[in-house]
C-alpha cells in the first residue's frame, strides 16, 4: 500500500505532460472561452495519464481508445443532462457503470477506456459548462488528439546507431535477454519468477509486433518489419523450448545462456547473430532447445540486413496469443465487475444529488477510479486515494494562501507544472492522486467554482466510506468469481492447446514450431496466466468480507495453475521431438479433467463435481497437469490444504 514503484524518470514523457493541458487550459482562456480550455486540458490530462513507456504505437492505442471512449462518455452525459431531469443520471450512471466494470474484465487497455468512458460521463452530466454536447466531446478528444501529436514529436532520444523499429527490436531483444536470465537460473529458487518475466516480454514484443502490422504509418519499411517479424518467431521457438527446461527443473551450463545474449544483441543491430555455443544435448529438452537454437541461426542469417529475404510464401507467420476466450460482459467476472462498479457509483451519486444542487459530480467521479476491481485492492485504494486527495487539496490552498489568489496566469502555471508530474506520479497511487486533484481543482477554478477545494475533501471522505461499504457487499466482493473466471479461463486455453497438438496427426516434415495456431494458444494460455496472477494478488490483498471463513490459497492456485501450462508446453515439446505421442484414452481423460475443473472454478464449486482421476502412466508430463489439477480442486474446496510447489511433480 505504501510501496513506492522503482521506474526510470520518464523525462520526455514529463516534457509531454507540461506541455499538454497547461497550454490547452491557457489557450481557451486567452480566447474567451474557458470551459473549452478545460475540458480540452481535461482530456489532456486523462491522455497523459496513460501515457506510458513502449513503442509510439502502443502509445497510440493505449492513449487514443480511452480518449475516444471518453468523448463517447461525455457525449452522452452531456446529451442527458441536457434533455432530462438531474435524477436520470442515477440510472445511466448505473447502466454506463454496469459496462465500464464489465468492459474492465477483458484488459488493461479496455479498463482504462472503461474508466475514462465512465468518469467522462458523469463529468459531462454534472459539471456547468456553456456548449451544446459535440462541442464539449470534440474539445475533450481534441485535448487528448494535442497529447497523441506530441507523443508522435516528443519521443525518448535515441543513439546515432539506433535503427528503424527500435522500439519494436528493443522489445524483441529484451525476449532474448529475459531467456538468457532464466536459463542462467534454472533449477534455482528465482526459476519461477525468471519464466514469469520471460513470458511477460514475450507478450509485449507480441503486442508492439501486432500493432506495427496494424499500424503501419509511421515509417513502414518494406520487408524489415517482417524480417524482425521472423526473428520473434525463432524467439518464440527458443521460449517454448525454455519452459520446457524449467519443466525438467535440471540446470544447464552457463554458456547455454550465451547464445540468447547474441542474439539479443544481434536483434539490437539488424546483424547475424555470429558464432552460437555447441549444442551438447542430454536430454529430449535439451534437445529440443538446441534445435530451436540452430534454427533461430538460420533464421537470424536470413535476416540479417542486406542479405536476400525469403520469398514471402516460405516466410513463418508470426503467432499471436488471442485465444478466443477473452472475458466479455456478460461472463461472471464481467457480472461481478459490472454489478460491483455500477453499485458505487450509483450510490454515490444518489448521495451526491441528496448534498448539492450543482456540482455533484465529485463522488461518483472518485467512486469510479477507486472501485475498478482491476486496479489493486479496494481498501488500499481508498487509503491513498483519500491521503492523496488531502495533500492534493493542502498543496492547492498553500498555494492560494501564498499567493494570495490565482489569477489566470497562476493556474495556467499550475497546471504546466502538475501536468509535467503526471507521468512521474503512475509510480503510487497516493502521488498520482495528489497530483489529479490540483490539476482538477485548478480545472473547476477556472470554470468558475473558487471555493471548491474544502468541499473536495469532505466529499472524498464521503466517497470512500460509501465504496468501502458497497464494494464489500456479499454479491459484488465474491473473490471465488473474481480469481476463479480467471483460472478458468487459464484450464480451458490450457485444454485447447493439448487438444490441438495432441489430438492431431503427426506433421509430416514439420515441427510444432511452424505450427502458429499451436503457438497462439499456448500464448493465450500464458497470457490468462498473467492475467489470473495479477487477479489472485489482489484478492489475497483484499480486507476479509462475507467470504472470509471460504478464502482459498490462491497463491498456491497460482502456482499449480503455472505448473499445469508448464507440463502441457512440455508434453508438446516431447512429442515433438520424438517422444511417443500419448494414447486417445490418456489425452481424452486430461482435457476432460481441465475442462471439468475450469467449469467448477466458474461457478465457485456451487455444484458439485468429481475430483480429477488418476494421471496416464506412460506420459509424465500429463500425469504432472493431473497431479497438479488435484491440487487446484483440493486448494478451492476445502479450507486447508498443503500447497503446490514445484517439489510435488511426480516424476519417477
Amino acid at each position: 500500500m505504501t510501496r513506492l514503484r522503482r521506474a526510470p524518470v520518464p523525462r520526455t514523457a514529463m516534457v509531454r505532460g507540461a506541455l499538454g493541458a497547461g497550454p490547452l487550459l491557457g489557450a481557451g482562456i486567452a480566447v474567451g472561452q474557458p470551459g473549452a480550455g478545460v475540458l480540452a486540458a481535461l482530456g489532456a490530462m486523462l491522455a497523459g495519464v496513460n501515457d506510458r513507456p513502449g513503442t509510439r504505437r502502443k502509445g497510440l492505442v493505449h492513449i487514443g481508445l480511452p480518449a475516444a471512449a471518453g468523448s463517447l462518455g461525455l457525449l452522452v452525459g452531456a446529451l442527458v443532462a441536457d434533455a432530462t431531469g438531474r435524477w436520470a443520471a442515477v440510472p445511466v450512471l448505473f447502466l454506463v457503470g454496469w459496462v465500464s466494470g464489465a468492459l474492465s474484465a477483458r484488459g488493461g487497455v479496455w479498463s482504462a477506456a472503461a474508466l475514462q468512458m465512465l468518469v467522462a460521463t458523469t463529468i459531462g452530466m454534472g459539471m456547468p459548462l456553456a456548449g451544446p454536447a459535440w462541442l464539449k466531446a470534440l474539445c475533450f478528444l481534441s485535448g487528448a488528439g494535442w497529447l497523441v501529436v506530441l507523443r508522435l514529436l516528443l519521443r525518448t532520444p535515441r543513439s546515432r546507431s539506433a535503427m528503424r523499429w527500435s522500439g519494436e527490436r528493443e522489445a524483441v531483444a529484451t525476449v532474448f535477454d529475459a531467456l538468457a536470465d532464466a536459463l542462467g537460473v534454472l533449477g534455482g529458487p528465482g526459476a519461477p519468477a525468471a519464466r514469469r518475466a520471460l513470458v511477460a516480454a514475450q507478450q509485449q514484443a507480441d503486442e508492439a509486433l501486432r500493432l506495427m502490422r496494424l499500424l503501419p504509418w509511421p515509417r513502414r519499411t518494406g520487408g524489415a518489419d517482417l524480417g524482425l517479424a521472423e526473428r520473434f518467431g525463432a524467439g518464440v521457438a527458443l521460449c517454448e523450448a525454455s519452459i520446457a527446461l524449467l519443466w525438467e527443473g535440471r540446470p544447464v551450463p552457463d554458456t547455454v545462456a550465451e547464445g540468447p545474449r547474441r542474439l539479443a544483441a544481434a536483434v539490437r543491430s539488424g546483424g547475424p547473430a555470429g558464432t552460437l555455443p555447441s549444442p551438447r544435448p542430454d536430454t529430449v529438452e535439451r534437445l529440443a532447445f538446441d534445435r530451436a537454437v540452430l534454427e533461430a541461426a538460420v533464421v537470424f542469417d536470413r535476416t540479417t540486413a542486406g542479405a536476400h529475404p525469403a520469398p514471402i510464401s516460405e516466410r513463418p507467420r508470426t503467432p499471436g496469443t488471442d485465444s478466443g476466450l477473452r472475458p466479455g460482459l456478460f461472463t461472471p467476472a464481467g457480472r461481478e465487475y459490472g454489478l460491483r462498479v455500477a453499485l458505487c457509483v450509483s450510490v454515490t451519486a444518489a448521495v451526491a444529488l441528496l448534498l448539492h444542487e450543482d456540482h455533484w459530480y465529485w463522488l461518483p467521479a472518485t467512486a469510479a477510479f477507486l472501485v475498478k476491481p482491476d486496479m489493486g485492492p479496494l481498501f488500499s485504494r481508498v487509503v491513498n486515494r483519500f491521503a492523496g486527495t488531502v495533500a492534493g487539496v493542502l498543496a492547492f490552498v498553500g498555494l492560494m494562501a501564498a499567493l494570495g489568489g490565482l489569477g489566470p496566469p497562476l493556474v495556467v502555471a499550475a497546471v504546466v507544472v502538475a501536468g509535467a508530474l503526471v507521468p512521474l506520479s503512475t509510480r503510487h497511487f497516493a502521488f498520482q492522486t495528489a497530483v489529479i486533484t490540483v490539476l482538477v481543482l485548478s480545472f473547476v477554478h477556472t470554470a468558475g467554482d473558487t471555493e471548491a477545494a474544502a468541499s473536495r475533501l469532505l466529499e472524498t471522505f464521503l466517497a470512500c466510506v460509501i465504496v468501502l461499504l458497497v464494494g464489500h457487499l456479499p454479491l459484488v466482493a465474491d473473490p471465488r468469481v473474481r480469481a476463479g473466471h480467471r483460472f478458468a479461463v487459464t484450464l480451458r486455453c490450457t485444454e485447447r492447446f493439448l487438444r490441438h497438438v495432441l489430438d492431431a496427426p503427426d506433421p509430416a516434415g514439420g515441427g510444432q514450431r511452424s505450427d502458429v495456431q499451436g503457438l497462439a494458444l499456448r500464448g493465450a494460455a500464458y497470457r490468462a496466466l498473467a492475467e489470473a496472477r495479477a487477479a489472485a494478488e489482489t484478492v489475497a490483498a483484499e480486507l476479509p468480507g462475507p467470504f472470509g471463513g471460504r478464502r482459498h490459497d490462491w497463491s498456491a492456485v497460482t502456482v499449480a495453475a503455472e505448473l499445469v501450462v508448464d507440463a502441457a508446453t512440455a508434453c508438446a515439446l516431447r512429442v515433438e521431438n520424438g517422444v511417443p505421442r500419448p494414447s486417445s484414452g490418456d489425452v481424452e481423460r486430461v482435457t476432460t479433467a481441465l475442462s471439468v475443473l475450469a467449469d467448477a472454478l466458474e461457478d465457485g464449486h456451487r455444484t458439485a463435481r468429481p475430483a480429477p482421476g488418476p494421471g496416464p502412466r506412460d506420459c509424465r508430463s500429463l500425469r504432472d497437469v493431473m497431479t497438479q489439477l488435484h491440487g487446484i480442486h483440493r486448494l478451492t474446496t476445502a479450507g486447508h490444504a498443503e500447497p503446490a510447489t514445484a517439489g510435488s511433480l511426480t516424476r519417477p
